[in-house]
């Protein structure tokens, strides 16, 4: 009775994080309806997902310190509300400002909403399920993605742009009614609630919080890894694929599917390592790091078009980013006490919006510098720009590896001791035919 009552719980909380990824999206799709309504280029277009974006990743050290403060039920709430209020205004706005407020409520009713669900899990569940459950919520969640692909893209084309918003709005009200009625933040109380928010208090949250290696190493691990996909998905990849592979609208739009759909099968996968090797997180990260370069390598090498194969292997690549992010929540979930787990996962949270931010501006400019502020990209212009992800990825890998060094010291000053993934699998062979 009390692992279904969790399961309930966890279901509740992931249909409330599908539905936020909905709204996070729902612009990606309305993109042309929206030049049509508000009469903005490309470009000014471009710019309300940066702003989404940079609300998201802003808010997420106050969002985790709001959580711990007042817990997932009130958060979550809170989210749905924003949210469906920022698609209430986008539903019935003629204007640019309307549009860019109504973006800006949906960034931080987003930005909220993950990390809320997050919590619930060591909640509700034993440890040892922790992982796979983080995994599986990370990459069920991008089931909103498909939503918004499918039935939003439907209602827009055959209700229109105000019908298809204020039906996304009523979703978010949806969300938080439920939210109230069947969502407790701890199987002993319903509403949780921590100490008082002071400005010293959250100094000191921030800065222990920060002090632990383990989240700084959660924050570079979901920095390296995310970001590539975020680009590729949220703002580059379709343009590179159709103006620079020269594919069509349609099979580019498949490979955007794959790519989803390939961090939903990667993800349980990445959780069931992640639990049977706790201390060989990070290898797992830098393995999906290398795994992401190779497959931005062949492409950007490739002489003259790729073919069809080579760019499947490279969303498959691109793919394992998100459920390779997902790690540095459960480093920020070991690393640190439930009561701060809240301001932990905030900071992790932050890595890869940032590093998403910082280089879908780079290859903008680079694209821009290319063509002297021209619309007409070719393949060479994106291979130029979109290897600036190597830098990026650069800094990351060197974040990772520093505070990799720093948590192993902690953990060798607690007596904890890594020991070689050699000896534990020879370890649990030997356990296995004694059985």
């Amino acid at each position: 009775m009390a692992l279904r009552r969790a399961w309930a719980v966890w279901a509740v909380g992931l249909t409330a994080y599908v539905i936020a990824v909905l709204h996070r999206t729902s612009l990606g799709v309305a993109g042309l309806d929206a030049q049509d309504r508000f009469g903005v280029g490309a470009s000014a277009l471009a710019s309300f997902a940066v702003l989404q974006l940079l609300v998201y990743a802003a808010l997420q050290v106050p969002a985790g310190l709001l959580l711990d403060r007042f817990g997932s039920v009130r958060m979550i709430v809170a989210g749905a509300v924003a949210m469906a209020a920022g698609q209430v205004l986008m539903a019935f706005s003629d204007g640019v400002t309307g549009a860019v407020v109504a973006r800006v409520l949906v960034g931080a009713g987003d930005a909220v909403t993950f990390i809320s669900v997050l919590r619930l899990v060591p909640r509700w569940f034993p440890a040892r399920r922790v992982p796979v459950l983080t995994q599986l919520t990370g990459i069920l969640g991008q089931l909103g993605q498909i939503l918004s692909a499918v039935p939003l893209a439907a209602l827009l084309a055959y209700q229109g742009w105000s019908a298809a918003f204020v039906a996304m709005a009523a979703l978010g009200v949806l969300v938080a009614v439920v939210t109230v009625v069947a969502l407790h933040d701890t199987p002993e109380v319903r509403v949780s609630a921590g100490p008082a928010i002071t400005p010293r208090q959250v100094a000191l949250d921030l800065k222990q919080a920060w002090l632990q290696p383990g989240t700084r190493l959660g924050l570079w691990t979901h920095f390296t890894t995310q970001f590539a996909g975020t680009v590729f998905a949220l703002t580059w990849g379709f343009p590179f694929l159709v103006a620079g592979e020269g594919l069509s609208r349609g099979t580019a739009s498949a490979l955007l599917t794959v790519f989803v759909l390939t961090g939903m099968a990667a993800g349980p996968v990445m959780g069931v390592l992640a639990q049977r090797f706790p201390l060989r997180r990070s290898w797992l990260v830098l393995g999906v790091v290398v795994t992401t370069a190779a497959g931005w390598g062949l492409v950007l090498l490739w002489p003259g078009p790729a073919p069809l194969p080579v760019l499947v292997l490279l969303v498959l690549a691109l793919g394992l980013g998100g459920p390779g992010s997902v790690i540095g929540f459960d480093l920020a979930r070991t690393f640190n006490p439930p009561a701060r787990l809240g301001t932990a996962t905030g900071i992790v949270n932050v890595g890869g919006f940032t590093a998403s931010l910082l280089t879908i501006l780079l290859v903008g400019l680079i694209l821009d510098w290319r063509t002297g502020g021209g619309a007409s990209y070719d393949l060479a212009d994106f291979r130029v720009a979109l290897s600036v992800q190597y830098l990026v990825g650069a800094i990351g890998v060197v974040g990772i590896l520093r505070t990799r060094r720093l948590a192993r010291q902690r953990m060798a000053e607690d007596g904890v001791v890594v020991r070689p993934i050699r000896e534990i699998l020879a370890e649990r062979r030997g356990l296995a035919m004694r059985r």
